[in-house]
């Protein structure tokens, strides 16, 4: 199913106003690079730093809202910077450190479903403990009331970064449970893009450590499960008409750097 009018029109206008906000709110780092400066020009050394400042809040600002906008017709409810719950079990927080060490030590292998299963079991079991887990990044019902979150990462995590994620989605499903421990329920990784295409994503241990079927969506599979087959090419296509509209704008701001 494409896109619609008002979903093309809102991505639109996220890109517009993202850029022009960080136009208008942006300071360069007071940073001197004498000899890059001089070989490179002030302008391509503003464009870097502007760039660089820009990639750190490109999820939150952007990718975002943007996954909001077009899941709005494909799901009951779509929401960001959510929380998961405040409360975890006791015996739920053991059942997610030993699913953490076999996973760690390698003597179990990722098992998304069996793993929520065993949380469910003891999701209210034991002493209920105050929790502040990750806030999710996105957060969707779906119309038969399931619940799926999402953690956006960037393209390239740290190689060490892949066992807090997972310890992430399990305390999230936890918490769920401990507010209603018949949801149903998916948590999972997503990564906007895919660095490598066109061969398949592959960062390090993130095979020993996710259930790749049902804790990661990556590139086109994560826009299309958000708003349909075929959405992440238009998707591509909005950013690029957008870049074009505000070329002019882009480079007038930078021409201001290359004043003394």
């Amino acid at each position: 199913m494409p896109l619609l009018s008002t979903q093309i029109v809102l991505v639109e206008n996220v890109l517009r106003n993202s850029l022009r906000t960080k136009f208008l709110n942006y300071k360069p780092e007071p940073s001197v690079m004498p000899f890059h400066t001089r070989l490179l020009g002030k302008d391509r050394m503003a464009l870097f730093s502007f760039i660089h400042s820009l990639n750190t809040n490109f999820g939150t600002s952007i990718f975002e809202p943007v996954a909001k906008a077009i899941s709005i017709n494909n799901f009951q409810t779509a929401s960001s910077q959510q929380e998961a719950g405040t409360q975890i079990s006791s015996e739920a927080f053991l059942v997610i450190e030993e699913i953490m060490t076999g996973l760690t030590t390698a003597t179990t292998s990722p098992n998304k479903l069996l793993e929520i299963e065993a949380i469910r079991a003891v999701c209210q079991t034991g002493e209920m403990r105050t929790v502040k887990p990750t806030k999710v990044d996105i957060k969707l019902i779906a119309s038969n009331g399931d619940i799926i979150l999402f953690d956006l990462k960037t393209a390239k995590p740290n190689a060490g970064g892949f066992k807090e994620f997972k310890r992430t989605l399990l305390e999230w499903t936890a918490a769920t449970f401990a507010i209603n421990p018949t949801a149903n329920i998916q948590t999972l990784i997503a990564i906007p893009y895919n660095p490598y295409e066109p061969k398949p994503y592959a960062r390090w241990t993130i095979r020993g450590m996710l259930d790749l079927e049902y804790e990661l969506k990556v590139g086109e599979e994560f826009w299309n499960f958000l708003g349909g087959e075929n959405t992440y090419q238009p998707l591509l296509d909005i950013f690029e008409r957008i870049g074009i509209e505000l070329r002019n704008e882009i480079d007038d701001y930078f021409k201001n750097f290359t004043k003394s």
